[in-house]
């Protein structure tokens, strides 16, 4: 995983919800989104948990310049968090990313959540996916913004006030109109790192909640038989209604679901 460089740590950005003293959940947002994208979750679990939701490198309120490998995201994790037994959480690239310290430390993590996680990409998938990233995103209004999001993302059952209430902290005013608060370099460096091979699902032995979007337009199901022959009944395995955001488009259900799972 590593080119012979070594990674530095950066400070990231935290959001944090709950009370102090409560067990604490490290929360991974996907690439083009940010640490507000688990508002919703957190509003659910904040009478249990604890939730800390970093934006990652390039995205939101973290430092923006490269490199981006997954060591790099792995080490200012590390440096920004600190040490502690936590359970760990990642949609998409951020279960790629939260898979990956799990095997790296699996001393300091209780459980692992991974929504329709990204933990190896087909190539034609990821190809897919960075040529998409490379648009570039500029739109006239808020509004706009939200409609195309809709297009783009296809999403299928999200609200669009629950959409509305996260994006307007994510998207930004500029004199050529709205833009999210990421790096689009950073998006496409992700695709390339999610279709390099993760660690071995057998190094990754805790008990572990798979939820995947039943319309997502990521593929687990090659992935999926080689979990379940390493982990065994450690992996228990959740189908929500809708797509790959599933925080969007079946918050409910997967929220009721990661409750469940971390009670």
């Amino acid at each position: 995983m590593t080119d012979g460089n070594p990674a530095i740590a950066r400070p990231l950005h935290v959001r944090s919800w709950g009370r102090d003293g409560a067990p604490e959940v490290v929360c991974l947002h996907g690439v083009t989104a940010w640490g507000g994208h688990f508002t919703g979750l957190a509003e659910r679990l904040a009478g249990t948990q604890r939730i800390l939701a970093p934006d990652l490198l390039g995205h939101g309120d973290s430092p923006r310049e490269p490199p981006w490998r997954i060591e790099d995201h792995l080490v200012s994790l590390g440096a920004s968090i600190g040490d502690g037994r936590r359970a760990w959480l990642g949609h998409s690239f951020g279960a790629r990313l939260a898979f990956e310290h799990v095997a790296a430390r699996p001393d300091q993590v209780d459980r692992l959540v991974l929504l329709d996680p990204a933990i190896l990409l087909p190539g034609h998938v990821a190809l897919w996916a960075a040529e998409n990233g490379r648009t570039e995103r500029s739109y006239a209004s808020f509004e706009e913004a939200i409609d195309r999001r809709y297009e783009e993302s296809q999403l299928h059952r999200a609200p669009r006030a629950l959409v509305e209430d996260e994006l307007r902290g994510h998207l930004e005013e500029h004199v050529d109109g709205w833009r999210y608060r990421y790096t689009q370099a950073a998006v496409v460096t992700a695709y390339s790192e999610m279709a390099t091979p993760p660690a071995p699902f057998g190094s990754v032995r805790v008990p572990t909640l798979l939820v995947l979007g039943h319309d997502s337009y990521l593929p687990y199901d090659h992935l999926l038989d080689a979990h379940r022959d390493a982990v065994g009944d450690l992996l228990e395995v959740v189908t929500v209604p809708g797509g790959h955001t599933v925080l969007w488009d079946a918050l409910d259900e997967t929220a009721g679901a990661i409750a469940r799972f971390l009670a």
